[in-house]
Order: C-alpha cells, then structure tokens, then sequence
C-alpha cells in the first residue's frame, strides 16, 4: 500500500482541522494516510519549517488559518512545491460572510477565547463531576440534564461531553434495591432521560469491566437474566414518570449527547411556551 501523506496546518490548537479531517478520512475504508500535524503556526518562521516538512513528505495539504500573510505564504509555497492545498474553512467563511454582510476578522484561535461561552463549560464541568453517579441530589433542580440508567449504561461519559458544550449534566444510577434519590421527583427545569442497552452487551461491558478491577464474575451484576430484570425495572421507571429513554447500544457517546441536545431544546421550548402561556392566563 502507498504511504499517502497528509498535512494539517493550524494557527491555533488544530481540534477544528482535526475533527474535519478524521470525519472525511472515515468516509475512506482503505485509505490509510500519514498525518503530518502543524499546529499554532502563527510566523513566516514557523510557516517555512511547515514547508520545509512537506517538501521532504509531499501530500495533500489541509489548513485552518486565517491571517491573510499566513495563508499567502502557504499558498505560495505549495504551489512551487506542486502540491494541493485546501482551505477547509473557506467555503463557511465565504456563506457566513454573505449571510451577515460582515467580513470576517481573520484572529487566530478565537473559538479558544476566554469569553462567557467558555467559562460556561467550565462551570458545566465542574457541576457534572460533582453530581456524578447520584452526588448532590440537593442541587439536582440546577441541572440542564439528569441522566437516569443502569450499571454501564455510559452515563458519566456522556455527561462529561454535555459539560464540554456547556450542558450542565448530572447522573444517577439506577441500582436494585436502592431507593432514588427523592430531589428527583421535586426537579422542575431538568429534562430527565433514562439510558437503556441491550442486555447481551451490557452483560459483556460489565464483565470486562470485572477481569480489570479483578472482581469474581459469579453475581448478580452480570447474571443475563438478572440484568434483563434490571434494564425492564428501568423502562417501567422511566414509562411511569413519563421519562423519555434512548437506547445507547449501536450509539456513540456523541450521537447519544447529539440526540440529548435536540430533546433538551425541544425541551426548553415547551417551558417557554408554558411560562408564556401562564403570563398570558394571569394577564
């Protein structure tokens, strides 16, 4: 198989072009590329070793920069290195532009920015690591998400990639013969949702999880039918309170917190229709 080389070049930390990257490359069963990674490329310096790197390993280049000298510079080069470069931002960039009559500022790395939105996810993630797996039921009614399941369901992952979009998110186990916390029955702006799997690989997930704490696998916790039994007393929970459920078996934790973030907002519409409602009667 050719060794295929890939450049991504970066003014900033490089997520951006990486998430892009990674979500076409998949789209390539036998495509195997060598990546090349340049990030927080921000002088003409920095900018002749990127060259220089894809001079001794000619690719494809893909490039997140926005100042105007930068980007030149790097046009420049590949094109006497007769190599393609791609702007992956350019196509958005040019529609947004269009769309708000605006140009665009061109500032490295402003999605990093230590602005509201980002002290936000901070405080989403600090709330999601103190009320993981049933903590601090007393502040439950705080909470943007309550994520209900059994053992291994992978509540405290998803949680975790809500607080990194600034969802505060709490959890809390559904365990047999644990009584609930009673908070959660009081909670009025949280969205609550239950978490299912399917029983044959929540029995795998959790004997794995046994062989690497070295627990005996003979209980209860991994008994087919004793997690059958656990994962039905779950849904009928759920049914009771009217607590929508997703069924994370086939599901990334992002395609779980994707579908999670279109409940919440509709979710969130329903209570303003509601306090709208209630403004209107009381008027």
């Amino acid at each position: 198989m050719r060794q295929l080389h890939v450049h991504l070049v970066s003014d900033a930390t490089g997520e951006t072009l990486n998430s892009i990257t990674r979500a076409c490359l998949v789209q390539f069963e036998r495509a195997h590329p060598i990546e090349h990674h340049w990030t927080l490329i921000r002088t003409t310096g920095q900018m002749d070793k990127v060259l220089a790197g894809i001079e001794a390993h000619p690719g494809l280049v893909l490039f997140t920069v926005v100042n105007d000298r930068l980007r030149q510079h790097l046009l420049n080069g590949c094109r006497a290195l007769g190599v393609k470069v791609v702007s992956v931002l350019d196509p958005i960039i040019t529609a947004l532009t269009d769309h708000f009559g605006q140009a665009a500022r061109g500032q490295s790395g402003r999605q990093h920015a230590l602005d509201a939105e980002y002290f936000d996810r901070i405080a989403a993630m600090d709330f999601a690591l103190t009320h993981d797996d049933g903590q601090s039921a007393r502040n439950y009614d705080d909470a943007d998400v309550i994520l209900l399941g059994v053992s291994r369901s992978s509540k405290t992952p998803t949680c975790i990639y809500l607080a990194n979009r600034g969802i505060k998110a709490a959890n809390v186990p559904l365990v047999p013969g644990c009584p609930l916390p009673p908070e959660l029955f009081q909670v009025k702006k949280p969205l609550i949702i239950g978490l299912t799997k399917d029983v044959n690989s929540l029995v795998q997930i959790r004997r794995n999880r046994l062989l690497m704490i070295a627990k005996d696998e003979e209980s209860d916790y991994v008994d087919p039918q004793s997690v059958r039994e656990e994962v039905a007393q779950a849904r009928r929970l759920c049914s009771e309170h009217g607590w929508q459920m997703i069924d994370v078996t086939r599901r990334s934790i992002e395609e779980t917190a994707a579908t999670i973030i279109q409940m919440l907002s509709e979710h969130r519409d329903r209570m303003m229709d509601a306090a709208s409602a209630q403004d209107q009667a009381e008027a």
